[in-house]
């Protein structure tokens, strides 16, 4: 295991997860401690402070591995996707109950009783995990979490079924590095976003998620198919319109796919590099 990813691969040449030994060489390893997101979002950071990169975010109720106190911060693993980096302590909490539903909603809010006119909490976004404890009128009581209108959250394993229109509902939302939800989200982020309510598991980052389904050609684009260029990623409505959240719009937008391939050859990425249906 020499060419290991390390977006993805919970170790460094001092330490690495308990599960990595005998697979990939440490001074020495150590068991994760499983953690949840008890914050509506909590930035993943490539280094231990608030001013780092944002490589990732995890939603509120999704785990984290957490291997090595860093300061604020701890270092380890988001168990959604894969993704290691620096996730802020205050923004974790010990791992509770598994959770039994999800944000369905583009976006909603939490209220600290069961009315609205309580103080809210959030907002959370699409795919949040919640465990539900009680329900009290048209409001489901969660773990660590407030009290959600039980018409914003779906049960686990009820999903929608067309990626394309999950990723619709975010037109207009605001380009985020990193980022992925409905207040801000980068290209990877929208067709993860839109892959997770549909049930599908779904890697990061643009590359990882251009190695998905299996490689169509141009000609053949569908609604629902992925096109990739070199760190860009975008997602097909129908045959000739793409869906994508990018720096050029600054905002999730639908253009032409023949005009987004001329613009972005023209800006120095290139042709695509896949073209892929899932």
């Amino acid at each position: 295991m020499t060419d290991a990813d390390p977006r993805i691969t919970l170790a460094r040449a001092d330490l690495a997860a308990a599960s990595l030994e005998g697979r990939l060489e440490a001074t020495r390893y150590a068991p994760p401690r499983p953690m949840s997101v008890a914050e509506p979002v909590a930035p993943l950071r490539r280094a231990p402070d608030a001013a780092s990169e944002r490589m990732d975010e995890l939603a509120f109720g999704e785990r984290f591995d957490a291997l090595e106190p860093h300061g604020d911060f701890v270092w380890g693993q988001a168990r959604r996707d894969g993704y290691v980096g620096f996730v802020r302590a205050a923004d974790l909490a010990p791992a509770g109950s598994a959770p039994t539903h999800r944000v369905s909603a583009i976006r909603t809010y939490a209220f600290a009783e069961p009315s609205i006119k309580s103080p809210a909490l959030g907002p959370f976004s699409l795919n949040a995990l919640v465990a539900v404890e009680a329900e009290d009128g048209p409001f489901a009581r969660a773990a660590g979490g407030g009290c959600f209108w039980t018409a914003h959250l779906a049960p686990i394993g009820v999903f929608e079924r067309d990626p394309a229109a999950v990723a619709e509902r975010f037109l207009g939302a605001p380009y985020l590095w990193g980022g992925r939800t409905s207040v801000g989200l980068d290209c990877s982020g929208l067709v993860q976003q839109a892959l997770y309510a549909c049930g599908r598991a779904c890697p990061r980052d643009a590359d990882q998620q251009a190695a998905l389904g299996r490689e169509i050609g141009r000609t053949e684009l569908a609604r629902g198919d992925l096109v990739g260029w070199r760190g860009h990623i975008g997602l097909m409505l129908d045959e000739t319109r793409l869906i994508h959240a990018n720096g050029h719009h600054m905002a999730v937008a639908i253009e032409p796919v023949a005009d987004a391939i001329a613009r972005i050859e023209a800006a120095g990425p290139g042709a695509p590099t896949a073209f892929r249906r899932l």
